[in-house]
Formats: C-alpha cells, structure tokens, sequence
C-alpha cells in the first residue's frame, strides 16, 4: 500500500513538472515571436519623443477625459501630418497609464494593458502579423492571472503564433478571448477602463511591401478592432490610434463611427 501509495504522488508530481514545463516553453514561445521593440518605453525607440512639461496640456487632458469613461468601449483617433507630435502624445498618454493603477489593491495591474509603435523600418513592427502575439503578451505580464489561459491557448493552437496566420483568428484565439476573462473580475472591482495605444498606424505595411495589400491589412485590423470593442463581454476599455491623416484610414474610421480627435489642438 505504502509503494501503491508513494508511485501515485511521484506520478502525480510528475504530471505537474510536465505541466510546468509546458507553459514555460509555450510563453518562451510567445516572447520569441513578439515584437519587443514596439512597446512604448523600449530601447529600440531611444529616443523616445514624449510631451514636456506644460506642453499639449489641452490635448492631453481631453484624451485622458476619454479614457475616463466608463460608458461604452471606444477607439479614438489621434491624426495629423508628419512631425507634429503624435508618437510624444502617444508615449506620453502610455506613460500616465502605466502609473495609474487599476484599484488600490493592486501592485502590479496598471491601466496600460498593452502598446504597438509600428515602425516602417522594423520587420516585426511594420505588419500586423505581431500585433496581438505583442498586445497578447502584454496583457499577460500586466495581469499575471491571464498567462495559464495564454499558455492553454497557445497549447491548443500553436499556429496562432504564426505572423502569417489569420489575424482575425489571432485577434480571436490569442487576444480576446484572454481580454474577457477579466470582465467579471473588473467590473465587480468596479476598476477604471483599460487602454491600449497604436501609435504610427499609417506605418503598418504588408510584408511584400505592396501598396494596395498594406491598405487591405490596415483596413481589416482597424474594422476587426472596431468589431471587438463591441463584444459585451469585454472589460470597459479604450484604444488610442495615431496615425497621419491619410485617407484610408480616415474612411475606415468614419465607416466605424469612432471619434476622432485632431493633433494640431
């Protein structure tokens, strides 16, 4: 009885190691496959443009009035031609949401769910192949009770981490379905809204650089975000796009019916 005994907790001890082992290599296996250099506070965009002191002031305080509300979910568009200062709005509008915590009771979980800084000249940061497998993994270092349910959906799908698999399925397998397991949690907390910030959206290219392909991804993952943002099963949260005021987008946005906020003010 006493060996009967004795395998079965070795057994069982095992399975646990295995368990273990598996969820260290299949968040490993997300770490490799993100874009690292998109967050916003990143080394690789040192410097980093951010808004001074007293600087924007207006503008500033209308978007953080936006991410305030609790009302519905909803994506704001920060436009304007280049050099005007967007990606510092942006940085800027990060950093104050990261130092925001989620309740009072929280060491970790901050406001600032995720960040993606498309970047022309960087390959993971110029398509919409990383986006969610980035956005994905910030989540989950931001509310480490997601990371088991990444993991599990990683286990199930490992294509999902492919940058050329669906982004729809992506959005869906990798990203939403993580995002709703905090519903309950944060609204019986009765915690603030999360947000998200897009920075440099007009940047995001196909990988075969071709025009007319890089304006159909824009547009699906501006229309497939819109889509989301409308699922009742998600926390209260906001995403705050900056982009050149190009045409294509301006018209995904308007189909979308989302506010839109100029960046000259």
């Amino acid at each position: 009885m006493f060996h009967v005994i004795c395998i079965a907790i070795i057994i069982i001890l095992l399975l646990r190691v295995h368990s273990l082992d598996m969820s260290r290599g299949t968040w490993e296996n997300l770490s490799q496959v993100t874009a690292k250099g998109s967050e916003h506070d990143s080394r690789e965009r040192h410097p980093r443009p951010k808004c001074l002191e007293g600087i924007r002031v207006t503008l500033l305080n209308y978007i953080y009035g936006l991410l305030n509300k609790k009302e519905k979910n909803q994506i704001m568009w920060l436009h304007g031609t280049a050099g005007v200062g967007k990606s510092a709005v942006a940085f800027t509008v990060a950093e104050r949401m990261k130092s925001l915590k989620l309740t009072g009771q929280t060491r970790i979980e901050t406001r600032l769910a995720g960040t993606f800084f498309f970047s022309r000249k960087h390959t993971k940061r110029r398509t919409t192949g990383y986006f969610f497998a980035m956005l994905t993994y910030q989540l989950a270092s931001n509310f480490p009770s997601v990371r088991t349910h990444v993991n599990r959906a990683i286990l199930e799908n490992p294509a999902l981490l492919d940058p050329d698999k669906s982004v729809r399925d992506q959005m869906e397998g990798l990203f939403l379905r993580q995002l709703r397991k905090l519903q309950v949690r944060l609204r019986e907390c009765g915690s603030p809204p999360l947000a998200f910030v897009v920075d440099a959206f007009d940047e995001c290219t196909s990988e075969s650089l071709d025009e007319d392909k890089s304006e159909s991804e824009l547009a699906e993952l501006l229309s497939l975000l819109a889509q989301a943002l409308h699922d009742p099963e998600l926390p209260v949260t906001h995403i705050l796009v900056t982009s050149r005021s190009e045409g294509l987008i301006r018209e995904a946005m308007h189909d979308a019916e989302q506010r839109c906020a100029p960046a000259g003010g």
